[in-house]
């Protein structure tokens, strides 16, 4: 597919102690000045907008042909198989080989009465006139049709379609009612089953499955437009999606994972228009460059496109129309707010690098635990907002609505009981990593275990997703391919967090939330602006779509319900707190427990308004593509909209902020896990297994190990990035789900009870990974529940496990919630570990 480069957009123009809260503000001045510079910025091209949306379709469409073929008696239907096209015809087939220059003749025996050829570009189907379905598969020499079971009953105007897992076959029956069949696609013996059937006059024309949806044609039975119906398996009935602006005029094709590529004429003798169908706001727009002629025998899916054939004489020719994805170069103003932005962080990160002493493990890990509660409060909801918050958030908004919102408003109950009880009880241990509580409360081996597994889910599981999903919108945006934008970001944050430590993470954390939450709120004011009907139009539109749902109260597993959220926040923000070493790094490096406690509630408070800001992003590109539908991209994935939107709407040097933005989002968790993962490695695995090290060892050895954390997780974006993956929000959840949730489980059972001991944990761990692993391969809830199930798990079967061993014997004074009971053992407290806040400069 050819890349262009377009320049033109539219409406763009040509405390600690009292006495260290001194040394905090003087940190302090540099980050605020570049927030101020910043918000500035965005305030002043704010009032600079004044050039009209402009209404050009994105992308349009390059026509070209195929070498005609040499036959009187002309195609039935088209398709492609294994990169080759196939024309096949009623007694006859042809093969065209990618860059040959003609057709070759194919061994063929058609099926009974054959009626179409049905493909999607890599699978293909051929048609009776019954409803029979045969499979075709192709070599070099000949092509086959592989019959699948038949149907319950013949159908007339048949028309079929397919998903990953099942095929569909829709049609009426020999009393014209309509019939809908589904059974599995991989397995050619499985019999048809009977699905709900629609009920709605007319028969079928085409059908198409998109967006976990099946898509189905019906012709007018009085001649007008045809009606388009949608039905998603296991979500209730047929309805109408939208009224077909005329008559469809051949076989359409599912394009990205939100769009329909239909030929749509005005009437049975005009020329057809290439249109697309946007399945989540369900608007049409038409794609200029080609059209499907009147006399056109047949068409199906081209790369990216269409195909079609039409007779001439003796001969049939054949024509392609492919959608071109321009990619959007940005103005060298874009770049300099992007360069500013980077240097900027860069320049915290060496301002800490020369004011720090180098030999302080306490320093480089936890600050000097000297950060006010106030930036360690925002630098948690800077972590806590990654580039997933940024593009996948409102791309999930824009698909669904604001249930997922509705985590965030029950969040903020969990982290109360957090702040009062969690937090301070950790803090008060003066803890580096938060693994060493299991070390003292149950066993060495436990912590390492528990430490390792963390080290592999922050990795593997956030922060490959949060490093792939700003590197997709900087492809979108600028070209450059999804290697270079994942090496470009991976490694401005490996130079800053390496350099600067916890201090540099923090304070960049501070300007980063300023300059990602100024880009979305001015992308929201942007999207409304462009709107005919302004806000009001807005608002209508999101509340008549329920755009804005938040809170759903059915008792349904498989759905995110208010339910499930409170079962879940009791799980993932309760009880995992204490082992997200990344979160609990920053109230560890405040002065003091009651410190500690404050920076959750900062956090808390936070976060509603933070979320309400994401989630409105997606509502507002909702609407404005509803009115805008030739601005999308079909090829797109569905969480690429928000980066297409911002490199083909916004105004010069709004584009570059906002791009600014996405950094700022992802470098801010990612400096987050690269200092967090380097501290566990240090501290639980270096400095436990290599005895006599000073403290500059440790620190040199923690820089080395940002730098390795920081190649890996770039590693494992690159590799994510050769998968086609349709939420990377849900994978992140559930990959968190399956692996997470065992050891949060042990922090539980070590803080809430007395009687849990290591042997019981270590069961309970272990049994809780094994059975989440196997409820995950039934499929039968929302991944959103792995991690809350597997938590349950080790809490119950580790407690059980516990009453086969002795109980323990030491102290737990400070340990549990609980006062210790009168004991002879010595009173409970950490084991002198290195770097345990002892470690000192030499």
């Amino acid at each position: 597919m050819s890349q262009q480069s377009q320049s033109l957009k539219p409406g763009r123009r040509a405390p600690a102690a009292r006495s260290s809260l001194a040394g905090a503000r003087r940190a302090l001045w540099q980050p605020i000045s570049a927030a101020r510079a910043l918000s500035l910025w965005m305030l002043l091209l704010l009032a600079a907008l004044a050039a009209p949306l402009q209404a050009e379709p994105l992308t349009p469409l390059r026509s070209g042909e195929l070498p005609a073929l040499q036959t009187a008696a002309p195609p039935l239907g088209l398709a492609q198989l294994d990169g080759a096209t196939v024309a096949v015809g009623s007694e006859s087939a042809w093969r065209l080989d990618p860059g040959a220059a003609q057709w070759r003749a194919l061994q063929w025996t058609p099926p009974p009465r054959l009626r179409a050829i049905l493909g999607d570009g890599a699978r293909a189907f051929a048609l009776s006139a019954d409803g029979a379905l045969a499979r075709l598969q192709a070599d070099p020499a000949r092509l086959q049709a592989l019959p699948l079971p038949a149907a319950p009953e013949p159908l007339r105007d048949a028309a079929a379609a397919w998903s990953a897992d099942t095929l569909y076959l829709a049609g009426l029956g020999a009393d014209g009612a309509p019939r809908l069949y589904q059974r599995p696609l991989g397995d050619e013996r499985a019999a048809w089953a009977a699905a709900p059937a629609w009920a709605a006059p007319g028969a079928p024309r085409t059908a198409l499955f998109q967006t976990k949806s099946l898509f189905l044609v019906l012709a007018d039975p009085a001649g007008g437009a045809d009606r388009l119906l949608r039905w998603t398996p296991g979500q209730g009935g047929w309805s109408e999606a939208s009224r077909v602006p005329g008559q469809i005029a051949g076989a359409g094709r599912a394009t990205g994972q939100a769009h329909l590529l239909i030929p749509v004429s005005a009437s049975a003798h005009a020329p057809a228009q290439l249109k697309t169908f946007q399945t989540i706001t369900g608007a049409w727009a038409e794609l200029p460059g080609a059209q499907v002629p009147a006399d056109a025998l047949a068409t199906a899916a081209w790369p990216d496109g269409l195909m079609w054939a039409r007779a001439d004489g003796a001969q049939t020719r054949f024509a392609t129309a492919q959608i071109q994805s321009n990619k959007l170069r940005l103005h060298w103003l874009d770049w300099a707010v992007i360069v500013v932005y980077l240097a900027g962080m860069i320049g915290i990160g060496l301002y800490f690098y020369l004011r720090e002493k180098r030999g302080s493990t306490d320093s480089f890990f936890v600050g000097g635990r000297s950060i006010p509660f106030w930036a360690a409060g925002i630098s948690l909801y800077a972590a806590n907002t990654s580039s997933i918050s940024f593009i996948a958030i409102p791309a999930k908004a824009f698909e669904t609505n604001w249930q997922y919102m509705a985590n965030n408003i029950i969040a903020v109950g969990g982290l109360v009981f957090v702040a009062i009880w969690i937090v301070p009880l950790l803090r008060r241990l003066d803890l580096m990593s938060v693994f060493s509580y299991l070390e003292t409360r149950f066993h060495p081996s436990i912590r390492m275990l528990a430490s390792a597994l963390c080290v592999f889910v922050q990795i593997g599981s956030r922060m490959s997703v949060i490093l792939f999903l700003p590197a997709l919108a900087i492809a979108t945006i600028t070209g450059i391919s999804v290697f270079w934008s994942v090496l470009l970001m991976g490694g401005f944050t490996i130079v800053y967090t390496a350099m600067g430590g916890m201090k540099a993470v923090i304070w960049t954390d501070f300007v980063q939330v300023i300059v990602k939450m100024g880009g979305a709120i001015f992308a929201i004011g942007f999207m409304i602006w462009g709107l005919r009907g302004g806000f009001g139009q807005f608002w209508s539109t999101a509340m008549a779509e329920g755009k804005m749902h938040t809170f759903d109260f059915s008792f349904d597993l498989t759905r995110a319900t208010v339910w499930g959220f409170l079962f879940l926040v009791l799980f993932e923000v309760v009880l995992t707190f204490p082992k997200d070493q990344v979160l609990m790094q920053r109230t560890l490096s405040t002065s003091s427990a009651r410190e500690a406690g404050r920076s959750i509630w900062a956090f808390a408070a936070i976060m509603i308004p933070g979320g309400i800001v994401f989630y409105t992003i997606g509502t507002a590109m909702f609407v404005y593509y509803r009115e805008h539908p030739e601005r999308m991209n079909p090829l797109l994935p569905i969480d690429a909209t928000f980066p297409m939107f911002i490199a083909a709407e916004l105004p010069v040097g709004v584009t570059g902020l906002i791009i600014a933005g996405i950094f700022a989002a992802a470098m801010a968790t990612l400096s987050g896990i690269m200092n967090s993962v380097a501290t566990l490695i240090s501290v639980d695995f270096y400095e436990k297994l290599h005895k006599g090290h000073s403290a500059q060892q440790s620190v040199r050895f923690a820089e080395l190990m940002t730098v390795v954390v920081g190649l890996v997780g770039i590693g494992a974006a690159l590799l994510l990035s050769k998968f086609d993956i349709h939420s990377l929000f849900d994978v992140s959840i559930e990959l968190a789900g399956l692996l997470g949730g065992g050891f949060a489980g042990a922090y539980t059972l070590g803080m809430f009870t007395r009687r849990a001991n290591w042997q019981g944990v270590a069961i309970g761990i272990g049994a809780s990974v094994v059975l989440t692993l196997g409820i995950w391969t039934l499929r039968a809830v929302h991944p959103y529940y792995y991690l809350a199930i597997s938590i349950a798990l080790c809490i119950v079967i580790g407690y059980i496990a516990s009453l086969f061993f002795p109980a323990p014997t030491q102290s737990l004074d400070g340990l549990t919630i609980y006062r210790d009971r009168p004991s002879s053992a010595p009173a409970g407290h950490l084991l002198p570990q290195a770097g345990e806040g002892t470690a000192k400069a030499d």
